[in-house]
């Protein structure tokens, strides 16, 4: 073979590995971020009381719905 198609042939090899391995990648952090959330109700409690808020089950409910809405929304 010519070297132009040997060149072509790692060309497209290497852009259909990056686009291969970008969604890949994506895959695994949406099911890691899924399995793993960056933020729950014990964190958002100790935010709150640090912002001088007395946090009630209620409102903690409410932000904690808001936040898991906003993201299914992404």
């Amino acid at each position: 073979m010519s070297t132009t198609i040997w060149v072509l042939i790692v060309i497209l090899a290497l852009v259909l590995g990056f686009v291969g391995g970008f969604f890949a990648a994506r895959k695994y952090m949406e099911s890691y971020l899924k399995k793993n959330p960056p933020i729950n109700e014990t964190m958002l409690k100790t935010m709150m009381l640090q912002m001088g808020q007395k946090p009630s089950e209620k409102k903690l409910h409410q932000m904690m719905n808001a936040m898991k809405s906003q993201g299914a929304k992404k």
